[in-house]
């Protein structure tokens, strides 16, 4: 766990994710990357680390943090990627390692992830290989990455045969979520990691989600007391379920919620920009909900106020018209067929039986999924 009497006074939470040998913190607060130096400072064995980052990431942020590491007599190098889905990638993987092993990164040494979710995901599998095994730090710049990606442990690449095929589970050594990178972002991406926020308060904490009806717009349009809350509650509500269920054997998959659905979208779309992952996720939770309606587990009237939510913040809830893109009900089930997730030949879904409760299920017969699918598919 890291020492937060060495945290600046912009430190406003602490969250812990208890793993035994494998614990660490989330902090959350404001300007916390102007202080990362003094904060990592005491967690790393050796003051040299590699900083991943991308294009976009870099020309907001690695200077503040080179200058934080700098004035903490951190030793550091950068390697940037190009921004987008596309760096999740084996290509870009065996970049990453072949950089890391000619800057001689030792396994005393450690990685930092600034960036989003591709590249939290990216360097934890790097850290995960490297030398079969070195730290790293997760400092998201995304409200997605705050949210989901950057705690718990789940490393991965895409491949041409579904998202996050590829991967391990391993643990960062410390979370960074720093509140104020979250104004450079534009609405968009923001929203994407909205559909993170919401998926937390459907699965598991219904007074989350009536909070987030009265106050969701103000997650979006930039509170900064809003945003630190709703950081907060989702990362403890994750925390929770990582700590109970670290490797995804039982309750972990409820945050699956919307994903099934969502993961098979953005296939059919190669990763690309007309549909990003968290729009993709809101359209998949709305596509649960109307499954959970047709299985007779949610009523729909509860359906109806998830879809008030979702509309009245700017989430998506239908599938859009994408140029190039024939939308076909057997395609996309063809995609939810390689989802990791599948067991016994079967799909796993994970549905509502109320605002606040999810459940795992196999029993959703793939000829039901199809006709969800041709119902909310355009076309």
């Amino acid at each position: 766990m890291t020492d937060t009497s060495l945290a600046p006074d912009t430190l406003e939470s602490r969250v812990p994710v208890s793993l035994d040998a494998r614990s660490y913190d989330i902090l959350i607060g404001t300007k916390l990357i102007a202080s990362s130096g003094t904060i990592l400072k005491p967690i790393l064995k050796n003051s040299r680390v590699a900083i991943v980052t991308d294009e976009t990431v870099a020309a907001r942020h690695l200077e503040k943090l080179q200058e934080a590491l700098d004035t903490a007599g951190i030793d550091h190098t950068a390697i940037i990627f190009p921004p987008g889905e596309g760096s999740k990638s084996i290509a870009i993987y065996s970049d990453l390692m072949n950089r890391l092993l000619d800057a001689r990164i030792q396994r005393d040494e450690a990685l930092i992830a600034l960036g989003g979710g591709v590249i939290g995901d990216l360097t934890g599998f790097a850290a995960a290989t490297l030398r079969r095994g070195v730290d790293f730090i997760q400092i998201p710049t995304t409200l997605l990455s705050q949210v989901d990606s950057s705690v718990g442990g789940k490393t991965g690449l895409n491949a041409p045969q579904g998202k996050n095929l590829i991967g391990a589970f391993y643990q960062p050594r410390l979370v960074l979520a720093d509140i104020s990178l979250l104004d450079s972002l534009p609405q968009r991406e923001i929203l994407a990691g909205y559909a993170e926020v919401v998926k937390y308060g459907l699965l598991g904490d219904r007074d989350f989600f009536e909070w987030l009806e009265i106050n969701g717009k103000k997650v979006v349009d930039g509170d900064t007391a809003a945003r630190i809350h709703a950081v907060e509650q989702s990362v403890k509500t994750k925390a929770r379920i990582v700590a109970q269920d670290e490797r995804e054997g039982g309750v972990r998959a409820l945050l699956n919620l919307g994903h099934t659905f969502g993961h098979a979208l953005e296939a059919e779309t190669g990763y690309g920009q007309h549909l990003n992952h968290g729009e993709a996720v809101a359209i998949g939770m709305i596509m649960a909900a109307e499954l959970s309606v047709r299985a007779g587990s949610l009523n729909r009237q509860d359906c109806g106020r998830i879809r008030a939510h979702f509309e009245a913040v700017g989430l998506p809830l239908q599938v859009p018209d994408i140029p190039g893109v024939v939308w076909s009900p057997e395609k996309i089930l063809g995609h939810m067929r390689q989802d990791k997730k599948i067991s016994g030949g079967k799909i796993t879904l994970i549905l509502l039986k109320d605002i606040g409760e999810a459940f795992g299920t196999k029993d959703i017969s793939e000829q039901d999924i199809l006709a969800l699918l041709a119902q909310e598919l355009p076309g």
